[in-house]
């Protein structure tokens, strides 16, 4: 599996993921459509003329997918059993068409579940980033990991 185990993460840790993804307007429009979400500042260029922004900016739930999906093949990809949780979501910059964005995360805690044996919790705080490293978001989440096969007899959490 090219995700990491429960086992493998430590606390403190820090990722830069490698993959970066250029957002396009089909892509913001194309997300507002399925999710139903009318608002003119991602779909009506005239109208965000008029805002602070002076175009549209991308959807943020869209940018929270995104960021979360670049950290998959380096990070949960076939080891993670659920997300449990997303907090503290930021957007303390907006996002345009043609922006690419990166994601980086950080370990922040980890405990061993008490109800689940082979399991660990995992709290993390991810982040998406321009190339020239201005932050377009950050999250705390919470996933529940595998743990490495053989480790789940271990009692220690790391």
């Amino acid at each position: 599996m090219p995700g990491k185990y429960y086992d493998d993460l430590q606390v403190g840790e820090r990722m830069r993921h490698s993959q970066g993804r250029t957002v396009s307007e089909m892509d913001n429009v194309l997300f507002c459509a399925l999710t139903m979400n009318s608002q003119p500042l991602h779909l009506n260029e005239d109208f965000a003329a008029q805002t602070v922004f002076g175009r549209r900016i991308v959807n943020g739930i869209f940018t929270l997918g995104l960021v979360v999906g670049l950290s998959v093949a380096e990070l949960t990809e076939g080891t993670i059993v659920a997300n449990l949780g997303y907090e503290k979501v930021l957007h303390p910059n907006p996002v345009f068409h043609g922006d690419t964005i990166y994601a980086e995360s950080e370990v922040l805690e980890k405990r061993l579940s008490r109800s689940q044996p082979g399991r660990g919790i995992v709290r993390l705080r991810q982040r998406g980033l321009k190339p020239d490293g201005t932050v377009v978001l950050e999250v705390e989440r919470t996933v529940l990991f595998l743990r490495r096969p053989g480790a789940a007899d271990e009692t220690s959490g790391g």
